[in-house]
């Protein structure tokens, strides 16, 4: 494949991606979680938060019983047995804010969950804790059970001093940065192991806060129950102009996302493609707000169209309705590292990427398999949105190349990493 957009990453990662991990792997630890008492810890809602979810799941079908910590919803009960799991939800609110908000929140959650797991240690012990970050300091809950013979695993799901920087804009030498990686290093110390999403992440941890050993990876793949494979040619190529050219974008909708450069790019898209019409998908908040007023000002109130959170079971009536996927990133040091679950959510159901050339993504894509650009360049965005339009056959065989990446990192794939990794713990104990 030869686009002009492609042409600029000259000195880009062009060879083969990473092979899984997890191919031809057996799961000779899985039979050791059999029995086993789990007591797992997340500072957000159940079942709302996909790793979580999908992890929890595995673990009880590996034959363990789960005691789950989280945050109270409006809709849900305090106390409830759900999808196998024994649920504890603490009424504490989990809103964005400061620094001091989130220090709040975090720490009257880290002493209740705290409270809990060592007062269900004396009356009968944990084998395993399992922490889900953020924060990372939330591992401190597993220090009591970790005295009584518990295991700790510490499952790192963003490395949290890139990701404060780029919140806050913190320069990554302030003394607030500092701290935060100093807590990440005395968070590791207090795991028995450290899982994380992607190998960018691993080769940061393992840089600064424990041995690079100590790290697994189990990525974030969307759940094949949810998320159908289906074959890239099995969608018609349509080469008229007669319907919309659908672009899509679902996630978070926060700054760091891009969303508002899919909409800068909006504007040169359609001077070249009018039928173009982007579809956005997440949760309202005052940033999606300014950015569809802003879109409104630039005339694009017919084809940039906001229509709010879906669950993940609607998104895939959706994605199969676009005609490609956006993964939009600003620049910065979280989405350079970053590989974002989406990527693969399109490539299960067979719709080409426009992805940015960062080392989180290039870790595992060639540019064979998705259409990249330059993190925070509207107008390349632009350039490979129009490419796509322009070039629906060339989209679907860059489609389906990017499909056999995923297809090694299939939740299949990743739960077997998964399960030996966990079961790995007890390696040597009696089966």
């Amino acid at each position: 494949m030869n686009t002009p957009v492609q042409e600029v990453f000259v000195g880009a990662k062009t060879s083969a991606p990473t092979p899984s991990p997890t191919s031809n792997m057996t799961t000779s630890n899985a039979s050791n979680l059999v029995g086993k008492r789990i007591g797992m810890v997340m500072f957000s809602f159940y079942p709302w938060d996909p790793r979580p979810r999908r992890i929890a799941d595995t673990l009880i079908k590996a034959g363990a019983s789960i005691e789950l910590i989280c945050l109270e919803d409006e809709k849900s009960p305090k106390r409830a047995v759900e999808n196998g799991l024994d649920v504890t939800r603490l009424g504490i609110e989990h809103s964005r804010g400061g620094k001091l908000n989130y220090a709040y929140q975090y720490s009257a959650f880290i002493f209740l969950s705290s409270l809990i797991l060592a007062w269900r240690s004396l009356k009968k012990r944990y084998d395993l804790i399992y922490v889900h970050n953020m924060p990372d300091v939330l591992v401190a809950c597993g220090i009591i059970p970790k005295l009584f013979g518990a295991k700790v695993i510490l499952d790192q799901h963003d490395p949290m001093p890139e990701l404060m920087t780029t919140i806050y804009g913190l320069d990554e030498k302030s003394s607030s940065v500092r701290i935060i990686k100093m807590l990440e290093k005395w968070s590791m110390a207090r795991a028995t192991k450290v899982l994380t999403v992607n190998v960018a992440c691993k080769k940061i941890f393992g840089a600064r806060s424990c041995a690079l050993e100590k790290v697994g990876v189990v990525m974030n793949a969307p759940d094949g129950r949810i998320f159908p494979f289906r074959a890239a040619r099995t969608y018609p190529v349509d080469t008229s102009s007669n319907k919309p050219f659908v672009i899509m974008y679902h996630g978070s909708l926060v700054e760091r996302n891009g969303v508002d450069l899919a909409v800068k790019s909006l504007v040169r898209v359609r001077k070249n493609v009018p039928n173009a019409v982007l579809k956005i998908y997440g949760k309202q908040n005052a940033f999606i707000d300014q950015v569809m007023e802003d879109a409104k000002k630039s005339g694009l109130a017919d084809c940039a169209k906001f229509l709010g959170p879906r669950k993940l079971e609607e998104l895939v009536n959706e994605i199969q309705l676009c005609d490609v996927g956006v993964i939009p990133n600003q620049r910065n040091p979280f989405t350079d590292i970053n590989t974002p679950t989406r990527i693969f959510e399109y490539l299960a159901l067979g719709k080409p990427v426009i992805a940015p050339n960062t080392p989180g993504i290039l870790d595992y894509f060639t540019p064979e398999s998705l259409f990249f650009f330059e993190s925070g360049n509207a107008d390349q965005l632009a350039q490979q949105i129009e490419y796509v339009a322009a070039n629906p056959r060339e989209a679907v065989d860059v489609a389906e190349r990017g499909q056999e990446i995923y297809k090694s990192h299939t939740w299949d794939e990743e739960k077997k990493t998964l399960l030996d990794l966990i079961g790995g713990l007890w390696e040597g104990s009696k089966k």
